[in-house]
């Protein structure tokens, strides 16, 4: 035999080790790929609910916190308690609600005390006591207080968003935490076949059988999954350090995760989901509410060229003869009313209108443009999230097995001579590669999952 044709021989014969090991834990283990996206594995039944439970955790998960595992939902509610930033966004709420009744209530009148004609000795001639307050247009406050009204309802939004944002980001970093101990254990499993590998090829090496290079090879594929293995080991302590702090906890905190996880299909037509998202998406209801403020604004605008008014009184106490205006009056009350005349309101008021106008328009606009995004963006996500799921259906109940029956029966050909070694080769790769399909379309799945519940603005029935 030549020796490309060992190599290639035996490679084979490492993967099929490796998918071997991969269909006897398909009911315990889930491999994932190493980015940022999470992923499923699914059961048998194709119209059934997926299910699949991870393996053991692996040894740096040995230490936790918490006696009784936690569930994303309760990881949830803790983040909500104890997350910064959602917390900060409360308070901005509740400092938004405490700036509407201020609207109502007119500015401090000014009290004034006046010693008039004074001497050295503060011998005054009278004394004068002034009262002024100043008023605005009946109605400007109203709509000011409306306005209040207006923005404390979209910093209540921007805390839902907040939330919101928070669940999908601390579900996403409890499965991708869970699924990289997952993919640690596989891969723990492939090094201890790929150790018998390098042991078979030692032997068939020193008896002769097999060339140097089918060794080395063997050796070079262990030695590259043990370093596989640190960097599975090394995603998961970063994964967990975001986990964390999104709990608002230390990185290095042992976290004790519930460890089962499922994946069900979508419950929802994607007619109820796009009406969903446009009447609940926290966004929208922001443009909406900034459009409904830009219209007082507009209103509000208009009235600057109505006045402003000012009331005073004053009150004259006479001291001294001769300073009285009528014989025997001492006691003299005045009150006046003021009011701003808008002489230059044609460079001032005229374009705040103009202003307001466009502002207005600006809203309208947004709102308009984060409907159509939201739409669009709701039917991509159900449609890629419903074909992912329907793909890792169809590969786990059709193509799968029509893989492994198509390299058993390579398999059987291959050794009675009546296929090539190519052909084997080509149908193994068709059984590993039809499994990495499944899992990437369940992994698309759950990422689509998570970015629709976002793009909605509510958590999705399951």
């Amino acid at each position: 035999m030549y020796p490309r044709a060992r190599i290639i021989l035996f490679q084979t014969l490492a993967i099929t080790v490796v998918m071997g090991c991969l269909v006897r834990s398909a009911d315990t283990q889930t491999p994932m790929s190493s980015n940022t996206q999470t992923a499923f594995s699914v059961g048998q039944t194709r119209n059934a609910k997926l299910t699949l439970p991870l393996g053991n955790p692996s040894p740096q998960a040995a230490g936790h916190s918490y006696e009784e595992p936690l569930t994303a939902d309760q990881l949830i509610r803790i983040a909500m308690e104890v997350n910064p930033q959602v917390r900060a966004t409360r308070e901005q709420w509740n400092a938004a609600q405490h700036q509407i009744l201020q609207n109502y209530v007119p500015a401090d009148p000014v009290y004034t005390f006046t010693n008039v004609e004074s001497s050295a000795h503060f011998n005054a001639a009278s004394r004068n006591f002034n009262l002024t307050e100043n008023f605005q247009f009946p109605g400007v406050a109203f709509l000011q207080a409306d306005q209040a009204k207006l923005t404390a309802e979209i910093a209540r939004l921007t805390y839902q968003a907040a939330l919101r944002d928070l669940r999908a980001g601390v579900e996403t970093g409890y499965y991708q935490v869970l699924l990289d101990e997952g993919l640690i254990a596989i891969n723990a499993e492939n090094i201890k076949n790929l150790k018998q590998v390098v042991h078979v090829t030692q032997i068939q090496y020193t008896a002769s059988q097999a060339q140097q290079s089918d060794l080395i090879g063997a050796e070079f594929n262990l030695e590259q999954a043990q370093l596989q293995q640190r960097q599975y080991a090394t995603n998961r302590l970063n994964d967990l350090a975001g986990l964390n702090q999104l709990l608002y906890r230390k990185p290095g905190s042992p976290l004790n995760l519930e460890r089962r996880i499922e994946l069900k299909p979508l419950e929802l037509r994607l007619d109820t989901a796009v009406e969903t998202a446009t009447h609940a998406r926290q966004e929208i209801l922001q443009a909406a509410l900034s459009e409904k403020n830009s219209t007082t604004a507009l209103k509000l605008a208009n009235m600057e060229y109505l006045p402003n008014y000012t009331l005073s009184g004053e009150f004259d106490h006479i001291l001294q003869e001769g300073a009285e205006p009528l014989p025997g009056v001492t006691q003299v009350y005045s009150f006046g009313i003021g009011f701003n005349v808008p002489v230059f309101f044609w460079y001032h008021q005229r374009e705040d209108v103009f202003a307001a106008q466009h502002t207005l328009q600006a809203a309208r606009y947004s709102l308009n443009s984060v409907l159509s995004q939201t739409e669009a963006t709701v039917t991509q996500l159900y449609n890629s999230a419903q074909f992912a799921y329907e793909s890792a259906q169809e590969y786990n109940g059709a193509l799968i097995p029509l893989a492994d029956k198509q390299f058993r029966v390579a398999l059987i050909a291959y050794q009675t001579g009546k296929v090539d070694f190519l052909t084997l080769s080509s149908a193994l790769q068709n059984t590993y590669a039809s499994r990495l399909t499944y899992l990437q379309n369940a992994n698309q799945y759950f990422a689509g999952q998570v970015a629709l519940e976002q793009a909605m603005g509510v958590s999705i029935p399951r």
